[in-house]
């Protein structure tokens, strides 16, 4: 009984992750109405103010946290180190200390 509801389980948590894979971007490489394709400098700036983004986007929904006119993976890579700058990269927990009970 216990291995068929972990079965259930991990089933269940793969159909939760295969269902927010990410599509294609339809608008990728194509300019926005201003002529512009963002690009990595833009997607590293977009990353460093996505928190901030993300609450004005809450209320205005003419604010989205993500450049869909972009050019791809430079992009991405862009927004993930400013994400990872803005919230600590990890490094949090690379600094700590661990104490053993003597």
């Amino acid at each position: 009984m216990k291995k068929h509801l972990l079965v259930i389980l991990a089933i269940m948590i793969l159909l939760t992750l295969a269902a927010c894979a990410p599509g294609p971007n339809q608008l990728q490489d194509i300019k926005n109405p201003q002529g512009e394709v963002a690009g990595f400098w833009q997607g590293l700036w977009h990353g460093i103010i996505a928190p901030v983004t993300f609450v004005i986007s809450l209320f205005n929904q003419k604010v989205s946290m993500y450049e869909v006119y972009n050019n791809g993976g430079w992009y991405d890579l862009g927004f993930a180190i400013g994400a990872m700058i803005i919230t600590g990269g990890g490094s949090r927990g690379a600094g700590r200390v661990s104490r053993r009970r003597e």
